[in-house]
């Protein structure tokens, strides 16, 4: 069996030092689509180095997101085809505002592996700190099609019950043609991003945008719209990878306010919708 769940759950964590520039955080911003319309006192807060803050969501690629999923797929106990390969969620928890640039040290390592029968689930977690302390920790769940069946656990449920009633407020975004090969620049140079002929190995008629750059693109439409702008103010943020989006096509983005914390469900508008992002939560102060 190429994943050997003991063996990769044993595995020593993998630590190395990551750096980000401004460069890297305005290149992140503009590959999920900030900078419009350029001149736009709001957007210059993502594009302007002198005014520059972070979006949270940039913890996903900073210091080109190593120790990350590719690092993770190469780790003792899992040897796997990359085609088969889907990114099924992300959860991110900020323990203070990340600099707009910096030092840090990443310690990766797989912490669980789930039985779903006819795929394997891969978490891949990330904590990350400089010399003031913890930064932010990133989990990743990998979907590893045709691995599963060995009688593992199947862990735990991550669907939500839709939020109840009309969204507080509804926005589009979208999304380049070009976005993908924007994007991918940030690290990210999964093939199936940016190569037609390995979509199509994929199943995919055409390449696909990554779901880290819907991720961050909600995130920034959340944060500019119920949050008055302050990346500050994001505690935490989960989603579930539901559907793929195309380059070229429009994000819907709902948003449901609540307790301390604002749901979300994200959709391909001219496929009537279909499921993006679900079981979405930004947690917030």
């Amino acid at each position: 069996m190429p994943i050997d769940a003991a063996k990769a759950l044993a595995a020593e964590p993998r630590s190395g030092e990551i750096r980000w520039e401004r460069r890297d955080v305005q290149l992140y911003h503009l590959g999920i689509g900030a900078g419009r319309p350029a001149t736009d006192p709001d957007e210059l807060r993502y594009t302007l180095e002198s005014r520059l803050h972070v979006l949270p969501s940039f913890a996903t690629v900073a210091g080109a997101g190593s120790p990350g999923v590719i690092s993770g797929l190469s780790m003792p106990g899992v040897d796997v085809d990359l085609a088969k390969v889907l990114h099924g969620g992300q959860s991110l928890t900020l323990h203070r505002p990340i600099p707009a640039a910096g030092t840090a040290t990443a310690t990766g390592r797989i912490a669980a592996v789930y039985d779903k029968g006819k795929a394997a689930v891969l978490v891949m977690r990330t904590e990350v700190a400089d010399a003031d302390g913890p930064l932010w920790t990133n989990d990743a769940q990998i979907f590893v099609r045709g691995e599963g069946g060995w009688g593992g656990d199947r862990g735990p449920s991550t669907r939500l019950e839709p939020p109840a009633g009309e969204p507080d407020r509804t926005v589009e975004r979208a999304i380049r043609e070009d976005q993908a090969l924007l994007y991918r620049l940030s690290g990210d140079y999964n093939p199936l991003h940016a190569d037609p002929e390995f979509a199509k190995l994929a199943g995919f008629d055409r390449p696909i945008l990554h779901g880290l750059c819907t991720y961050g693109m909600t995130l920034k439409a959340v944060v500019d719209t119920l949050l008055g702008g302050d990346v500050s103010r994001v505690r935490s943020y989960t989603t579930r990878f539901a559907g793929v989006v195309y380059p070229g096509e429009t994000l819907r983005i709902r948003m449901w306010r609540g307790d301390g914390e604002i749901r979300v469900a994200v959709g391909a508008a001219e496929r009537a919708d279909a499921p993006v992002l679900a079981d979405t939560i930004v947690e917030h102060s």
